[in-house]
């Protein structure tokens, strides 16, 4: 029988984000479930900032069972890796460096593992009031369940196979050990990783009440770079197995193709077209309005006209151009974006 030092082992890989972590690290600080019952393993992916620097700083504090780890620059899957490995709690929690969580965010996921042992968890990610209108915008359309909201933990209502993600997931020590780490891909190894642990037939539940405050990209540009390397590592989670390609992941790229036909045509015969077009625009104003009452924001409404067909405009090009290169010309896999990605 094992003997766990703590029930969480909470995993933070960190790449040149040192402001965004202080914040993470504060809200774990104020955590309502006892600091005994959980640890803080930092893993530093060769960042160049002064991460370690502040973390030097921190441990002397003494305040949170923190260690930390640096390994060079290869990614977030092998530092989650490093993590686990040195990792002494009964469940491991992942939680991206870019989150804050909520005060009953570990006392929530206790209460679910201390009525059932579970394979594994996940839960949401929503905003705080004082981020900016571009982020609110960006967890309208992520959110939305006409967008991926049904997928990523938001809904109740199951429009795909459950998947619980890295900004907020966790998992118990023993299934890691029947299925070993995550893999190296940059996008869609929390995803290929999850899929294993559900594989193993044990029970992964979602917990709509354990959430973290997500900032994500900071601007439009790279959350187009983002969507469009979701959509390319779909393709590529499909030539692991096809079981993690599903009908719904086409849609996307259907809409874009519809969307563009449409704009087509309505440069050939705009008489005919007109309604269509207009109606888009009604959608994306009725959607902004609605932001406006959810956030209490009335900025989001110069936002989310572009956020949410961007999502799905970039995720479905990203699809349709690797399902082109590694389904129909059977190419090597790519992930898309690479260089000045965080750029």
């Amino acid at each position: 029988m094992n003997n766990y030092k703590y029930i969480f082992s909470v995993i933070i890989p960190t790449y040149d984000r040192l402001d965004e972590i202080q914040e993470l690290l504060e809200s774990l600080k104020i955590q309502s479930l006892e600091k005994e019952k959980f640890e803080v393993l930092i893993v530093d992916d060769g960042s160049t900032d002064e991460t370690e620097e502040y973390i030097s700083k921190l441990l002397k504090e003494n305040i949170l069972n923190i260690r930390f780890f640096k390994q060079d620059h290869k990614g977030p899957g092998p530092a989650r890796n490093l993590g686990m490995k040195n990792a002494h709690g009964e469940y491991f929690i992942f939680v991206d460096s870019d989150c804050i969580a909520n005060e009953s965010w570990l006392k929530t996921y206790e209460k679910v593992v201390s009525k059932e042992k579970v394979a594994g968890f996940g839960g949401p990610d929503k905003v705080l009031p004082n981020f900016s209108p571009l982020q609110k915008a960006i967890d309208y359309s992520m959110t939305s369940f006409i967008t991926t909201g049904g997928m990523r933990g938001h809904s109740k209502k199951k429009i795909s196979k459950y998947y619980p993600r890295s900004f907020n997931m966790g998992i118990r020590a023993d299934v890691v050990e029947k299925i070993g780490g995550m893999n190296k891909l940059r996008h869609g190894q929390d995803i290929e990783f999850a899929h294993r642990m559900i594989s193993t037939g044990g029970k992964v539940v979602k917990v709509l009440d354990a959430i973290v405050y997500h900032k994500r990209r900071s601007s439009i540009r790279k959350f187009f770079k983002q969507v469009f390397n979701w959509g390319v590592a779909r393709i590529n989670l499909f030539k692991i197995d096809k079981g993690m390609l599903e009908l719904i992941h086409f849609f996307p790229l259907i809409g874009t193709l519809v969307t563009m036909l449409i704009i087509v045509l309505f440069c050939i015969f705009p008489n005919i077209f007109l309604p269509l077009i207009v109606a888009g625009f009604l959608l994306l104003f009725g959607m902004a309005i609605h932001g406006i009452f959810k956030y209490s924001d009335w900025r989001v409404l110069l936002y989310i006209p572009i956020i949410v067909p961007l999502q799905i405009f970039g995720y479905g090009i990203g699809f349709g151009f690797a399902f082109i290169k590694r389904v129909i010309f059977r190419k090597d896999e790519f992930t898309g974006f690479v260089k000045d990605y965080y750029k």
